[in-house]
């Protein structure tokens, strides 16, 4: 009777282990999924039939200077771009829920700092870092971005 109790909780303890595992895999990362130098591409039918005849995708229209976001892969996941130095870019670094949805659909991008002696050209090029969207987010409400000290308003995807 003992050893059929400390196999049971032996067992319990093994599947609660394994879920708790595989739950936290299911939760996005709060950090870039990528980034890279220039806009951000996206897809054809998001872009709502911007794009090459091969469906390939293309750049998504921002203004030079001004820090952008794009949904990606139908909400799934988004692209801030931001404008700087090439050899000092803006980068993204993690992303958080300030107001979840429902309660005010906020997010704030932290980004890198830039040492005050750090020598940097004095060109404006974009920088792009994608996020996967966080799971107390969508893109069916409006939405604000924070990135540093600017607000970016989000329309309805």
């Amino acid at each position: 009777m003992a050893s059929t109790l400390l196999l049971r909780r032996a067992g319990f303890i093994a599947v609660a282990a394994v879920s708790v595992f595989a739950l936290s895999a299911c939760a996005p990362s709060k950090g870039p999924a990528s980034d890279y130098s220039g806009l951000p591409t996206v897809d054809e039918h998001v872009a709502e039939g911007v794009g090459d005849d091969e469906g390939e995708g293309a750049e998504e229209e921002v203004v030079e200077g001004e820090t952008s976001f794009t949904w990606l892969q139908q909400g799934g996941r988004f692209a801030v771009t931001t404008w700087g130095s090439s050899t000092c870019p803006v980068v993204g670094e993690r992303v958080s829920v300030v107001h979840p949805q429902g309660e005010g659909n906020t997010i704030e991008i932290a980004v890198s700092e830039i040492a005050d002696d750090a020598v940097c050209t004095m060109d404006l090029v974009p920088h792009t870092t994608e996020f996967w969207t966080p799971l107390h987010v969508t893109p069916t409400e409006e939405l604000t971005v924070v990135v540093g000290d600017e607000e970016i308003e989000v329309p309805v995807f």
